[in-house]
Order: structure tokens, then sequence, then C-alpha cells
């Protein structure tokens, strides 16, 4: 897994792009996945933006822990920055957040005799819900969506109904993963394509997380009485609760691993968060 190297062309445009139009922006919308608060956020991003005032909105927040939710929004605060747990696809957190944006805007307008629009730029690494933010403030689906990364394109510029501004990009990774368990925790959340990825190999890593971090969340949705010794152990009870059993009574660990990703991701096994502030 410390070998993922996953770079598209499109993704070193993406960096051109922010580089070229950040000096055109009065704010940055970070979008980043509540479940992997520090493996979701681009080192680059850092790198590009700076000084320049940057709103967090920790998306998905309805399929990670609530108690770790608080302490990342306690944590990100320290550090400066506004922060919003939203869950974008259904509207949690959106009121809140065109709240502080006019907040924003009436102070950058204060005594100025021309008001100006509040212009934004929104970033992220593929697959953290961007889009499903900028179709939420549009009104209307004026951004891609999907559950595969990479699927915006291109360089957008959106007006919103409350006369702002906002300039979508690409979701941008960085060339090669330095700490490993960012590679992971990006590929458990769907951040990576799969097709690059073993299945059956990165369920396992994610069951040896789970077993360890909340073990009773994966006994009680597989209907588990004990968990394994070792995280394959745990896999092949799942499979046999499941019935993934092939021909001659060989554990499918393909369709069982296929299984445990997408119920992770859902967020059908229980509210986790695979990192801690």
């Amino acid at each position: 897994m410390e070998h993922i190297n996953w770079y598209p062309g499109h993704m070193k445009k993406t960096r051109e792009l922010i580089q070229e139009n950040l000096k055109m922006v009065d704010i940055v919308i970070e979008v980043v996945d509540a479940r992997i608060p520090v493996s979701s956020r681009n080192p680059i991003i850092d790198e590009l933006i700076k000084s320049k005032d940057r709103i967090i909105v920790l998306n998905k927040s309805d399929l990670s822990d609530n108690r770790a939710n608080e302490a990342w929004v306690e944590f990100f605060k320290k550090q400066g920055h506004d922060v919003l747990p939203m869950n974008c696809m259904s509207g949690y957190g959106v009121p809140q957040f065109l709240k502080l944006l006019t907040s924003i805007q009436e102070k950058k307008n204060e005594g100025k005799v021309r008001k100006k629009p509040l212009r934004m730029m929104i970033v992220g690494v593929p697959n953290v819900g961007k889009s499903s933010l900028i179709n939420r403030l549009t009104g209307k689906k004026s951004a891609k969506t999907g559950n595969k990364p990479g699927v915006t394109r291109g360089k957008q510029w959106l007006n919103l109904e409350n006369d702002m501004q906002l300039l979508d990009t690409p979701g941008i990774l960085w060339p090669k993963f330095e700490d490993p368990k960012a590679g992971l925790n990006l590929a458990f959340c769907g951040s990576i394509k799969d097709e690059i990825l073993d299945v059956a190999t990165l369920a396992l890593e994610l069951i040896g997380v789970l077993q360890s971090d909340y073990p009773d969340l994966l006994k009680e949705r597989y209907k588990l009485e004990d968990l394994g010794e070792t995280p394959l152990e745990t896999m092949e009870r799942i499979a046999e609760k499941r019935g993934f059993i092939q021909s001659g009574k060989r554990i499918d660990y393909e369709r069982t691993g296929r299984t445990v990703l997408d119920e992770f991701r859902a967020g059908t096994i229980g509210k986790i968060t695979l990192e801690k502030s």
C-alpha cells in the first residue's frame, strides 16, 4: 500500500489553476472528509493557500463519530479557521454555512460605497463532496456529482443566489503518499479509485482498523458473537455469516471485501472516524 502513486495529468493542471486564481478570491473553502480529517487534507493545499482566509467543511459528518466531530471542530478553530460539520448531500449545515458566508461578505464590504461580491474558491481531494456542496449553494445541479473520484473537470465560476461567486476546481491529490496510512484512509473512504487497489486486501486492512477501534459495531453489523484473533479470521467469519462461500467451501474474499467497504462507506456499519484529533 505504501507505493500508491496516483497523479493524473488533470491534477497537475488543478494545482496550476489554484495558483493562478488564488489572488482573485477572498476566501478558500476546503472540503474534507469528517471520517479522515487529516488524510483528506492535501498538504499541497496548505502550501498553495498559505495565509488566505479559509473555511473548513467537515463533510459526511453524518457518517463519522459525533464526539470526534466535536473534537475536530475545536482542533481546526484553534488553528484559526472557521469550521462547520456538514452533510452536503442532505443539506445538513447549509443554512449555517450561508449565514457564515453572509457575515464574511458584510465584513468585507463594511463602510464601502460600492459593494463587491464575495469570491470564493472551493478545493479538496476527490470524492469528499465538493460537487454536492456546490449544488446546495447554487440550488441547482451546476456541478457533476458521482461516487467515483475524478468526476469534476476544468474551471467553473458559479454565481450564487446571494450575489456571491464561487470558483470550483477539480479534486487534487498529491504525487506520492509519504504516509502509507493516509493512502489507506483515502482508499477506505473511496477517494482513490478501487480499480488501482486490491479490494480484498484493502477490506482486510479496514477490518483490522475496525476490529481495534470499533469492535462492537463490527460484531453488531455482521452478527458475530466474537471477532477472530486476526482480521483475516474476522473477515472469514463475516463471509460465513453472509454466505459468501464459493464451491469447495472456499471463502469469496473479493465479495466479502466489497461488501465491507461498501457498508463502511455508506455508514451502515455505524458512525466511524478513522482519525482522532
